[in-house]
């Protein structure tokens, strides 16, 4: 280790900058934001440095930062000029403020790009709900101290809590929930709490995830999934966490929905941290919001994380807009299932809209679909796309009118999931319209 990693406390001290430019700036907004006064000045004098409590040195004449460097050094000030690691009496980390969490990164002088590529990373996998958990769990620190005079017993119960429903509830921006099963922790010695996360996986692609997503994989101890999550997605959690498939199929569920409801009721009640992972977004027509109403009613803590749903993610394969502000300025997302095998839709308010048409699960009924539109006055020309496993590398689409793909997709189809784009911004995509898209 070529530097001893330390956090200064510069609240209400002196801080000396000397130089000019923008990473002079930069380096002093850095040291009012960590409490210091700070003064900033383009030539260096020794009786600056009274009291200073650190020094850098950036922007200025080769003789004022030799000059700064001997001063404070003699003078056992930290002193740190940019780039000269020769000159240092310690680095500037590359920073990412979560606070009251900090994570500083150093390369010791060899290589500040690399620390600052680093930090891009860290900071992308550190969301700012981590400073605020930190901050709540500040709010109890001195009633854990009173009650838990232990320092194992205190870091046990801190170990349980930011593992647990605490954590999620502040990532789910519901922190005075989050405060409340600190305190019921503190209070009754509550044993861990169960959570259940309503987990949209997208069309297939792992990197399609969220990052939130891709951090609740690897936590959780029970994964609950539909058919249509694949293996990529799958392998992202924890090689120890239990796996319960439970189908879902269109008219082929190996478990029907109420004994889905059920079964997440029971895995939270056992203080588990479950993962209800659904194909696309929990939320459209993935049965999500009967799941979170069993949950409610049942008093069990859940949060949705949103995914990529099929709409757009098979639009963004195909380079096809769903919106385009010359011909269509919304778009309407409906399914093709049927009821008592009628496909139960407005076809009249649809075709009134002008807004672009997604039909999810749109293999079902095409037929059907066709004669609806048409009956209520859709322009037969009208483009249109069948797109089956958008969004993963077994991507296909068919282009045309809803005649021709009518005609072409029963031997077209594979048996993959499908999905019915239709309207005029369908004909305005990139493909459709000779340009190059990148895959």
């Amino acid at each position: 280790m070529r530097h001893l990693p330390i956090f200064l406390d510069l609240s209400g001290r002196l801080a000396l900058v000397v130089g000019q430019g923008s990473v002079a700036e930069r380096k002093a907004d850095l040291l009012r934001r960590a409490g210091a006064q700070v003064t900033v000045t383009e030539r260096f004098a020794p009786e600056l440095l009274a009291d200073c409590a650190v020094a850098i040195g950036t922007g200025a004449a080769e003789s004022d930062l030799q000059a700064l460097a001997n001063a404070a050094r003699a003078s056992g000030i930290p002193c740190n000029i940019v780039d000269r690691p020769e000159l240092c009496t310690f680095i500037m980390p590359a920073i990412v403020d979560r606070n009251p969490l900090t994570v500083a990164i150093g390369s010791g002088g060899a290589a500040p790009v690399l620390a600052r590529l680093l930090r891009a990373r860290i900071e992308a996998a550190v969301p700012p709900a981590f400073g605020r958990l930190a901050a709540i769990a500040a709010e109890f620190r001195d009633e854990m101290r009173r009650r838990l005079p232990d320092l194992q017993a205190r870091r046990r119960l801190l170990e349980r809590l930011f593992g647990g429903s605490a954590s999620e509830l502040v990532f789910a921006g519901r922190e005075a929930e989050a405060r409340d099963v600190f305190a019921r922790a503190l209070r009754d010695g509550a044993a861990a709490e169960g959570m259940v996360f309503l987990v949209g996986a997208g069309p297939g692609a792992a990197d399609l995830l969220t990052l939130r997503a891709q951090r609740l994989l690897g936590e959780a101890d029970v994964i609950v999934h539909d058919r249509l999550v694949g293996d990529d997605v799958l392998d992202l959690a924890r090689r120890d966490a239990e796996r319960i498939y439970v189908g879902k199929a269109r008219a082929n569920h190996c478990l029907p929905q109420a004994d889905i409801n059920a079964l997440l009721i029971r895995l939270a009640r056992e203080g588990r941290r479950v993962v209800r992972l659904k194909g696309g977004d929990p939320f459209i027509f993935g049965r999500g919001g009967e799941e979170a109403e069993a949950l409610a009613a049942a008093g069990v803590r859940f949060a949705v994380v949103p995914g990529v749903t099929a709409a757009l993610a098979c639009a963004a394969a195909e380079a096809i807009p769903l919106t385009h502000r010359d011909v269509a300025r919304a778009v309407t997302f409906v399914t093709g299932h049927t009821r008592d095998g009628r496909l139960d839709l407005d076809f009249t308010s649809l075709v009134k809209s002008s807004a672009t048409l997604a039909v999810y699960m749109g293999i079902v009924s095409p037929p059907q679909l066709r004669d609806g539109l048409f009956a209520a006055g859709l322009d037969a020309r009208t483009p249109a796309a069948l797109i089956e496993s958008g969004g993963t590398d077994e991507q296909r689409a068919l282009h045309g009118t809803l005649d021709e793909l009518v005609a072409r997709a029963p031997g077209w189809t594979r048996g993959g999931p499908t999905l019915v784009l239709i309207g005029e911004a369908i004909g305005r995509g990139a493909r459709q319209s000779g340009i190059a898209a990148a895959a």
